[in-house]
C-alpha cells in the first residue's frame, strides 16, 4: 500500500510539475534599456521596445505593446541616486547603533525631512 501511495505521489508531482513551473517571457527587455546622462536616468525609447502583439481580437490583430516601457521608466524614476546605474557606492556592514538612533528618532518626533536635493544626484 506504501508503495503504492508513494508511486501515486510522484506521478501527481511530475505532472503537476509542468503546470507550476514559472515561464519567463521571451524577448522582454532587461535594465540595459535604462541610460544615464550624467545626471539623470534617461527612460527608454517606447517605440523600440514595440513588440507586434500574438492576439486577435475578433479576427483582428491587436496593436503592438511596448513591454516594459512603463516599467523602466517607472523604476528609471525611482532611483534614488542614478549614479548608482554607472557607479555604485560600496555597501558597508549593517549598523545596529545606527539604526536604534533611527528608531529613537522616529519614536521622538526628530526625524529629519526628506531632502529632494540629496535624492537627485547633486551630492
Amino acid at each position: 500500500m506504501r508503495m503504492r501511495s508513494t508511486g501515486l505521489t510522484l506521478a501527481v508531482t511530475l505532472l503537476l510539475s509542468g503546470c507550476l513551473s514559472v515561464h519567463q517571457p521571451t524577448g522582454l527587455p532587461d535594465s540595459s534599456v535604462l541610460s544615464y546622462d550624467g545626471t539623470r536616468v534617461v527612460p527608454p525609447d517606447c517605440n523600440a521596445l514595440s513588440a507586434p502583439s500574438t492576439m486577435l481580437d475578433a479576427g483582428e490583430q491587436r496593436p503592438s505593446v511596448a513591454f516594459g516601457c512603463a516599467t523602466y521608466t517607472n523604476l528609471g524614476a525611482m532611483i534614488a541616486r542614478p549614479a548608482d546605474l554607472v557607479a555604485p557606492l560600496p555597501t558597508a556592514a549593517p549598523s545596529a547603533a545606527m539604526g536604534a538612533a533611527a528608531v529613537r528618532r522616529y519614536y521622538e518626533g526628530t526625524v529629519t525631512p526628506y531632502d529632494a536635493n540629496v535624492s537627485s544626484g547633486s551630492q
